[in-house]
C-alpha cells in the first residue's frame, strides 16, 4: 500500500453492514451492463474497484448472491442494499458508490458497458466510455463459464431456475 491511500467508510441503509476500505485511486465508474441495471433496479450502477484485501467488513458481513457462474454480488441481508460485486477469480471487488458515507469523495471517471446503456437516460458528461464486448478479460471469463461470450441474460437467469 502506498502512502497516498486513504481510508473511506460506508455501509447499508439499515446500518447492519458497515465497512472501512483503503483506496489508493478513488476512481468511480458507471456500469451500464444489463445485470447491474437489474441488480440495482436502476439504469446504471456506480462502482469503485478496490483490492478485496483492503476492505474490512465491520459488524455483519454482507450476504453474497451468485448472479452468474462467474461473479457474486454482496448485499445487506436485512435491508437489501447492494454493496459489492466480485468476479469469482479476482482478488479485487467493486463497492457501490451509494454505500459510501460520503459518495461525493469518489468521483466518476468513466462509463462501462455502454452498448447496453439506456439511451433516454443518458446525459453526456465527456467521460471516457468503454464497451463491455471490447473488454477481453471479461469476455474470456464469460466464454470459460458459458462457452460463448457473453451469454444472453436469459441464459444467466436460467441458471437461477435450476438451483
Amino acid at each position: 500500500m502506498n502512502e497516498a491511500a486513504r481510508i473511506y467508510h460506508g455501509g447499508c441503509l439499515c446500518g447492519a453492514v458497515r465497512y472501512r476500505v483503503r483506496i489508493e485511486r478513488p476512481e468511480g465508474y458507471y456500469c451500464h451492463c444489463r445485470m447491474c441495471q437489474l441488480a440495482f433496479g436502476s439504469v446504471f450502477a456506480p462502482w469503485v474497484n478496490v483490492a478485496a484485501a483492503d476492505v474490512e467488513w465491520q459488524a455483519e458481513q454482507p450476504r453474497r448472491y451468485a448472479s452468474s457462474r462467474i461473479a457474486e454480488r454482496g448485499f445487506c441481508p436485512h435491508c437489501g442494499t447492494p454493496l459489492s460485486f466480485q468476479f469469482a477469480d479476482s482478488p479485487r471487488l467493486d463497492l457501490s458508490i451509494g454505500s459510501f458515507d460520503d459518495p461525493s469523495a469518489i468521483p466518476p471517471t468513466s462509463h462501462f458497458a455502454i452498448e447496453t446503456r439506456v439511451a433516454n437516460w443518458h446525459t453526456p458528461d465527456g467521460l471516457p466510455e468503454q464497451r463491455a464486448d471490447a473488454f477481453e478479460a471479461l469476455n474470456a471469463r464469460w466464454k470459460s463459464a458459458y462457452g460463448d461470450a457473453p451469454p444472453a441474460l436469459a441464459t444467466v437467469r436460467g441458471d437461477r431456475s435450476k438451483g
